[in-house]
């Protein structure tokens, strides 16, 4: 009987001591890995503006970088940034968009060019969708297939339509990625979110 309290005794002062070491250890580093988790973002966010920096770039000259080419500015109810900052008309506009994806959240950003019709690119810095289907929204190759795509169509009609076939697309249509319906219908569903309230926070729907 002695030995089981003992072992019980035991086990709950060591629970304690590890649970206690975990939380240490996560208040620790908290301030490291928000400033990992903010680089992440800002590097997408240029990647997305296309403005280029050296790939072995420090966190430190990253957000040097980051402040001296862009700006965040309100439109509406909507946040987005701006490329490049300062006086005169913009090139590249970026908005953020995020949703639920089919195992986790997905987040990114939708560039568009001055006008906010066109858009001009696509990523994705946070997913959890299965590696080598839906986890191909963060490829090269389906994210250059958002280039030049409208976000309006001829017809005044408003979204992004990401669907299979591979026929001929429409001006706001991008080919789907096979076995991986859920995760585009998901992707379809956040990117048409934002798009709407961009086209209504702008009035014109032409």
């Amino acid at each position: 009987m002695k030995g089981s309290l003992y072992t019980l005794i035991y086990a709950a002062v060591l629970g304690t001591v590890c649970a206690l070491l975990l939380t240490a250890v996560a208040d620790v580093t908290a301030p490291f890995r928000q400033a990992n988790a903010e680089a992440e973002r800002n590097r997408n966010i240029l990647k997305v503006l296309q403005i280029s920096y050296p790939p072995e770039v420090s966190v430190s000259k990253l957000v040097e970088i980051f402040e001296n080419n862009v700006e965040m500015k309100v439109l509406g109810e909507l946040q987005f940034y701006r490329y490049p900052k300062g006086p005169g008309q913009a090139e590249t506009v970026a908005f953020a968009f995020e949703g639920a994806g089919l195992w986790g959240p997905i987040k990114g950003f939708l560039a568009l060019g001055p006008e906010m019709r066109t858009i001009r690119g696509i990523t994705f810095y946070q997913q959890e969708e299965t590696p080598g289907l839906g986890g191909e929204i963060a490829s090269a190759k389906f994210g250059k297939q958002f280039q030049g795509r409208k976000i309006v169509d001829a017809s005044g009609k408003v979204g992004i339509v990401i669907k299979g076939g591979g026929e001929k697309r429409a001006v706001n249509e991008v080919d789907a990625i096979t076995g991986a319906t859920m995760t585009c219908e998901k992707v379809e569903a956040m990117l048409n979110s934002v798009i709407e309230k961009i086209v209504q926070e702008t009035g014109n729907n032409g």
